[in-house]
């Protein structure tokens, strides 16, 4: 009884103050405490303004002994109550004021102020309530009922006042017009919500009862006495504890949402509900179209969606749209309720955004009843949204079928395609007009994907696509197609040809990739591929195909000499590549014989083409030619026929270059032997020269060439044997043709006109053959132009006129039919007997005997690899 516990109700703080003294009375208010004891009164006050703070400090005392049945406290003053009387005391304790009532003072409380000019609502026994400022010496009436006061609490907004008399009746007056607004039972002590005009609690028959304006009380249970309510909170005091009641406001809030009281009920849920009437305040706000409500409540929930909405329809009304139903519908539609939503749309007009709503809501029973009048752009698009709908939930054939019937070919096609349903895709692409370009496009990419290109070619064929349909036939290899669809449209021939050799090419059919090079026209890739396939060769020891691939080349060369701008480089390079292909082709052989254990050759053949080879190799010897297996083979097989000279010439080439091992202990035997022989040739190797006779050295210092009248030698291209041709040149301007028809005319020349004398007797028969004088000078004109400047160092080709040419017999004369630029070239052959056959498509010549073996052995020309049942060029 000595000290005084003060508590903050908000924060649940509590201070104790010591007095060490009876405590008789207490008063609180706002930063004052006043305590009286016996002989004095303290005033306390707050260390701070904050009013959270709870350290108090003495201010004041007034040491007097005071006798009263009240205390209050004020911000300067202290007011003390006896009986009928107020007293009005400074902190000083100077008595400033007096107030004398009519009947006993039952109740005081100060309702707040500025300091020094604070309210007192006082209530007397006799019913009457005043209002007392203490700076004024006059009280005012607020009202007089006909009961004893017991309590009393005025509004937030002084606009109201709160009685509990003495019959423990709660009642409510309008202080302006002194009305009594209501009345409740069973109620002990009253107190108005701090922070809403219209809530106030009152308790009294273990109950607490909260109302809010005139709707019905809202009770539970609670003992004790209300001194205070904040918000949420209801102070109680029950025997000697206050304790803070949290109270919950959805039933008054609910209250206001009945009758549509959407900001009132906003500002009861402020004072504490929980996210769920917060909830319904914001839906029942937005079906009631209080928009701004609807916002704040849904701001305190935190959904973005329906502000959203809010926020839409703002806009809408911003720009004049005034139509509520449309408003609500659009609401009812976010809440779920989608029929009657519907029906709100289709009251306000607009049934249309019933379609989209039910459409969109996959709902499309329900969307066919607000169809238009057979619209079809409506009709269309729903069947296009339900076929979406279902593609979503994996009915894809359903979706099909459905885009199929809304005319939306390319989602059908899309859908078929990404499933692999050929089958469907074909039939779709018959259906289609050959116009409709882009879904049968479509179709065709999607066919071609799914390997299924006889269907593809037919869709690409309705659509006149003849571009896409050989990029098809390339793509997919069906190169006969291609073909055929390239001889009838010759425009599209380099779209074939050029993927076709690069395919080959891919494939490593290289030769027959150069020649659809070739083909197509792409004569720099089909060179290119010539020379990439003769350098592989080269690398390889494949010296046949080496001498293959340069003779291709050659036949390229010529053909790009054909163009006026590159004649002289490209006829250059023909020759070149002739000389080489005839150098490797030769080779092949050279190289066989040195590598293998058993030479397919004949030791003349062998030794023909070592001495060839020795003629013919520039200084620059040519890659993979070696000139030491050359001169070997020169000297083992010149030592074998006889040769021995030549033989001894090659040893003492060999001594001067660098011999692999494997061949150095056979040259060193060789070397050695070869000097017990005699130091000369076998005159049966000696070449002849078949125009002037002249018997040739074997080591010839001019090369393959006569050395008396420079007659260049025709080899044979298998054995390498010297043939007995002569080329032979046209008069200047006897054309190719007129020589051909000239020759063909052949006239046939008189017989000798050797005398035949036949003498017969009776034992025997005897031909004698007489020579007459005018057979002395029948000779052939050919032969006589064989003749030549003896002792001349310049070669003296043979040129033959037309009265020569129609001498000739067309089966003694070889021609090569080059194509131009070059001129063709004529050959006599001065053996009729023995037969010469030259390949019509690489012009080598050979004897008909070994031609005809070696094209019955490979099928084809030794040389260019023509086949036998080709056509000649």
């Amino acid at each position: 009884m000595t000290d005084v516990i003060v508590q903050h109700l908000i924060t649940e703080q509590k201070v104790r103050i010591k007095c060490k003294e009876l405590v008789k009375k207490i008063a609180i208010y706002r930063n004052r405490l006043a305590i009286q004891l016996p002989e004095k009164i303290l005033i306390y006050e707050l260390y701070s303004e904050d009013l959270s703070d709870m350290h108090y400090r003495v201010k004041e005392k007034i040491i007097k002994k005071f006798e009263c049945n009240l205390l209050v406290v004020c911000a300067n003053h202290i007011i003390l109550c006896q009986e009928k009387r107020l007293q009005c005391l400074s902190f000083s304790g100077v008595k400033e004021r007096e107030w004398q009532m009519e009947s006993l003072i039952r109740y005081i409380k100060v309702i707040g102020g500025p300091p020094g000019r604070e309210g007192l609502l006082v209530g007397l026994k006799n019913g009457q309530i005043l209002k007392i400022f203490v700076d004024n010496l006059f009280a005012i009436v607020l009202l007089k009922q006909a009961t004893a006061v017991r309590c009393l609490d005025m509004s937030a907004s002084r606009k109201k006042l709160a009685v509990v008399d003495e019959n423990d009746t709660c009642l409510v007056y309008d202080i302006d017009t002194k009305e009594l607004l209501f009345q409740e039972p069973n109620a002990n002590s009253v107190a108005w919500n701090t922070q809403c005009e219209d809530m106030l609690c009152f308790s009294g028959g273990g109950y607490l009862n909260i109302k809010a304006s005139t709707f019905p009380v809202h009770r539970q249970k609670l003992q004790g006495f209300v001194v205070g309510y904040n918000g949420s909170k209801i102070f109680c005091l029950h025997v000697s504890s206050i304790s803070a009641v949290e109270v919950p406001q959805s039933a008054p809030m609910y209250q206001y949402l009945d009758r549509k009281l959407f900001k009132e009920a906003y500002q009861i849920a402020c004072l504490g509900v929980t996210d769920t009437d917060w909830r319904e305040l914001a839906m029942e706000a937005l079906e009631g179209l209080d928009f701004e409500t609807a916002k704040k409540a849904f701001i305190r929930v935190q959904d973005l969606r329906y502000l959203e909405l809010i926020s839409s329809i703002e806009e809408r009304k911003k720009r004049g749209e005034t139509n509520n139903d449309l408003f609500l519908a659009d609401v009812f539609s976010y809440q779920g309720k989608f029929h009657e939503a519907a029906k709100l749309y289709k009251r306000s007009g607009h049934e249309n955004l019933a379609l989209e709503m039910y459409t969109d809501l996959c709902m499309f029973e329900y969307a066919k009843d607000f169809l238009g009048s057979g619209d079809p752009k409506e009709t269309k698009m729903l069947i296009t949204k339900q076929a979406d709908w279902a593609r979503n939930i994996k009915e894809p054939k359903a979706a099909v079928e459905m885009y199929i019937s809304a005319g939306e070919h390319v989602k059908a096609i899309e859908i078929c395609g990404d499933h692999g349903w050929v089958d469907m895709l074909i039939d779709i692409a018959r259906k289609l007009d050959k116009a409709e370009r882009e879904p049968l496009l479509l179709c065709a990419t999607y066919l071609k994907k799914l390997d299924s290109p006889g269907y593809a070619a037919e869709t690409y064929l309705k659509m006149g696509g003849l571009k896409s349909l050989v990029q098809l036939h390339v793509e997919t290899q069906r190169w006969d197609e291609a073909f055929a669809l390239g001889e009838k449209h010759p425009e599209f021939k380099d779209d074939i040809y050029m993927p076709y050799a690069q395919w080959l090419a891919e494939n490593d059919r290289f030769e027959e990739a150069q020649k659809a090079f070739h083909k197509a026209g792409r004569q720099r890739e089909a060179v290119q591929v010539l020379e990439q396939l003769t350098n592989n060769a080269v690398a390889e020891s494949r010296f046949n195909d080496a001498a293959y691939y340069y003779w291709m080349l050659s036949v390229q060369c010529l053909d790009i000499a054909q163009d006026p701008a590159q004649k002289d480089t490209m006829l250059g390079k023909f020759y070149h590549f002739q000389r080489l292909a005839e150098l490797y082709h030769g080779y092949h052989a050279i190289h066989r014989h040195t590598e293998d254990p058993f030479s397919v050759h004949r030791p003349e053949t062998l030794f023909n083409i070592s001495r060839f080879l020795l003629h013919s190799l520039p200084k620059d010897t040519p890659s993979g030619i070696s000139k030491v297996k050359i001169l070997f083979t020169l000297a083992k097989q010149s030592k074998a026929l006889g040769a021995y000279r030549l033989a001894r010439h090659a040893y003492d080439k060999l001594r001067g270059l660098y011999i692999p091992a494997r061949f150095q202990k056979s040259i060193e035997l060789g070397t050695l032997t070869i000097r017990a022989k005699p130091f000369h040739d076998s005159e049966e190797l000696v070449p002849l020269c078949y125009r002037c006779s002249t018997n040739n050295p074997l080591l010839n210092n001019l090369g393959n060439v006569c050395i008396n009248c420079r007659q260049p030698f025709i080899f044979s291209a298998s054995s390498y044997d010297v043939l007995h041709l002569v080329e032979f040149y046209l008069e200047e301007g006897i054309t190719d043709e007129e020589a051909i028809s000239l020759i063909d005319l052949e006239v046939l020349r008189p017989k000798r006109d050797d005398r035949q004398l036949e003498i017969a007797n009776n034992s025997s028969q005897i031909l004698r053959l007489v020579e007459t004088k005018d057979s002395i000078g029948d000779e052939d004109p050919f032969t006589a132009k064989l003749s030549f400047e003896q002792g001349g160092s310049e070669f003296v080709p043979v040129v033959v006129s037309r009265l020569v040419l129609r001498s000739m017999s067309r089966r003694d004369v070889l021609i090569k039919r080059w194509p131009p630029p070059l001129r063709w070239q004529y050959f006599r052959s001065l053996l009729p007997d023995a037969s010469i056959t030259m390949c019509p498509s690489c012009f080598q010549m050979f004897h008909s005997e070994d031609y005809e073996l070696l094209v019955l052995q490979h099928g084809c020309c030794p040389y260019c690899r023509r086949c036998k049942d080709d056509p000649g060029p």
